[in-house]
């Protein structure tokens, strides 16, 4: 039985799509016949606090499913402020190396570490090292170039060590996967021996098993979801402000947690009028049943992040949801490509207004054939199934 151990900072109970992606990559892993274990971070996302059930532990073990995870403290923070955010990540890349004595007796064939955070490859690197195995780097944003296109971080001698890390990694690395064809281009032009392409994907059966039972509810304006983390690159509270979407026959429905929650509470309690509502983020296994209640979805991003396509736009073709995507780059392509939805430039609140208004006046029939659009490419083409098997042949055919 071959062996691999997932290095992540970002693990369930948590929600968001690493989670969830690196959990049914394991889970998928397993099925296909492989010993996988997890070594992770005490859960804290994205509230940016330790979860009760694991406050004042240093490390914990835990089996999910068959799969041993191994837990340690981090310095948890989900501030707008970059010092915490380095300092978060760097405590966790610190406490991770704690693992090195149970990968030693693990003895994996591979050591898969998910990057962001850059500082956790490198200590994956030499645990991989350590316990004989060879290290796969999972890029899921290119750091530290995504950091600075967000304004986290400016170029300077800080970027340019980061810079030279970043390349180190993709060239020391056994082989890198990306979650675009942008980044895997980068990994390739960097340096990196082996790439491969290994997008978020979305699990259609989860969509698949609610879809016949889901009923949207009666509404005469056009219903939009959001669900998501409310955090500064998404730009929600922007969108709250800059659009009144009773104005424009819609209704916007916010569902999550992050950075700017707390903001948005505020603004929408002192502006009842634009036909937003906010509601508590849901457990991932409701997510299906509950965006598929809505008529389209929004997925924005505040500016362009080369090599990023948000997970959202997965799960929104899995659940038959038209998209209005503000994000720019290889997701706009893909929205473009399979006649997904629209697409507008990020922050351009005039043409985001006209679309939606222009929207709110189609028929069934049109939106019908946008949302059938949806479904089948994140069947055919972005199915998690297929990923997870491309993932588990490129790793059986290695060595």
């Amino acid at each position: 039985m071959r062996k691999i151990v997932i290095i992540t900072q970002y693990f369930p109970p948590e929600m968001g799509a690493p989670q969830s992606r690196l959990y049914e990559t394991a889970l998928g892993l397993q099925k296909r016949g492989w010993q996988v274990a997890v070594v992770a971070a005490m859960p804290n996302y994205p509230t940016g606090k330790v979860f009760d059930d694991y406050k004042g532990k240093f490390s914990c073990k835990e089996n999910k499913d068959g799969i041993d995870i191994y837990r340690y403290t981090l310095y948890a923070s989900n501030s707008k402020k970059s010092l915490p955010r380095i300092i978060s990540m760097l405590s966790y890349s610190f406490t991770a190396l704690f693992s090195a004595g149970k990968l030693r007796r693990i003895n994996p064939d591979y050591v898969l570490t998910e990057s962001p955070p850059l500082t956790l490859a490198l200590s994956g690197l030499y645990l991989a090292k350590w316990c004989g195995a060879e290290h796969i780097m999972n890029v899921s944003d290119l750091w530290p170039l995504s950091a600075y296109k967000l304004g986290a971080i400016s170029k300077g001698f800080i970027y340019n060590r980061l810079e030279w890390l970043e390349k180190y990694l993709y060239r020391k690395s056994y082989a890198c996967t990306g979650q675009s064809q942008e980044i895997v281009n980068q990994l390739e032009a960097s340096g990196a021996r082996k790439t491969l392409l290994y997008r978020n994907g979305v699990d259609i059966q989860r969509f698949d098993e609610v879809r016949k039972d889901v009923k949207q509810i009666p509404a005469q304006r056009l219903r939009i979801v959001y669900a998501g983390l409310l955090g500064v690159a998404q730009g929600i509270l922007d969108v709250c402000k800059q659009i009144n979407f009773e104005e424009l026959g819609a209704e916007l429905h916010i569902y999550g947690e992050g950075a700017e929650r707390n903001e948005i509470i505020a603004y929408l309690a002192a502006n009842k009028n634009k036909g937003i509502y906010l509601h508590d983020s849901v457990k991932r296994n409701d997510v299906p049943a509950t965006i598929m209640q809505y008529d389209v979805t929004l997925v924005p991003l505040i500016k362009p992040i080369f090599g990023a396509v948000p997970s959202k736009i997965y799960e929104a073709m899995a659940a038959g949801l038209p998209i209005i995507f503000t994000g720019g780059g290889e997701g706009a392509v893909l929205i473009e490509q399979h006649k997904a939805g629209w697409v507008c430039e990020p922050a351009d609140y005039t043409a985001i207004k006209n679309r939606i208004a222009a929207i709110a006046t189609m028929s069934q029939k049109e939106l019908s054939a946008i949302k059938n659009n949806c479904v089948s490419a994140a069947r055919n083409i972005f199915n998690r199934e297929m990923q997870i098997d491309n993932l588990h042949l490129f790793l059986s055919n290695s060595n």
